[in-house]
């Protein structure tokens, strides 16, 4: 039985990380830049402006600094209580393993690494996730979120998200990936997921890959 109420999905904005060009996965404290923060300020605008009146929102997030610092700035644009979130780490962007950390230019993959179609990653990092994986933890923790009653908003991360939003409308499978998953967003960008139909609510103007 699908939930009631409407999903909101955010993708975290720029970190200082993805400004210098590097890895960072499931790295736990990558802080937002000036950017990030401003892309986080715009999709709280527009997640306000969209939920006038505003109803109560359920929130969520991975438990990584940069998914929590987006949700603070966002949660204040709509009158809610980012202390109140609820974290799970079946949230968090894909693991990156041995590649964590590094800059783009200095790994060493067996060919190009990020897939220039998509902009996912085209190698599993040694000791690294893969897409079939995410999508097992983030149906795991939708199956446990399911008798979440009304809007919920969720700040998570690139790859992580697009999985999510791929399970979420029924994506089909990728057979190069092994997994559903959505078209990429920018940084910034919210959308709202209802009865397994997806709306862009806000685009934004990062430009990391995913």
């Amino acid at each position: 039985m699908a939930r009631r109420g409407r999903d909101f999905i955010a993708r975290h904005g720029e970190t200082v990380f993805n400004a210098a060009a590097r890895l960072q996965g499931d790295h736990p404290h990558t802080p937002l830049t000036r950017a990030g923060f401003a892309q986080a300020d715009e999709m709280g605008a527009a997640l306000a402006r969209f939920l006038e009146p505003r109803p109560a929102l359920t929130l969520w997030a991975s438990p990584t600094g940069r998914a929590l610092q987006t949700l603070a700035v966002v949660a204040e644009h709509v009158g809610a209580d980012w202390h109140s979130a609820r974290t799970d780490a079946r949230l968090v962007e894909i693991g990156m393993g041995a590649w964590g950390g590094l800059y783009f230019a200095d790994v060493r993959g067996d060919g190009p690494i990020i897939d220039r179609e998509t902009g996912l990653f085209s190698q599993r990092a040694p000791g690294g996730e893969w897409y079939h994986e995410i999508a097992a933890r983030v149906s795991g923790w939708l199956a446990d979120t399911r008798d979440d009653e009304g809007d919920r908003l969720m700040v998570m991360h690139g790859i992580s998200s697009r999985v999510l939003r791929g399970v979420m409308t029924n994506a089909d499978v990728n057979p190069r990936l092994g997994a559903p998953v959505a078209p990429g967003l920018p940084q910034g960008s919210l959308v709202m997921i209802e009865d397994g139909r997806e709306t862009v609510i806000h685009l934004g103007t990062g430009h990391a890959p995913a």
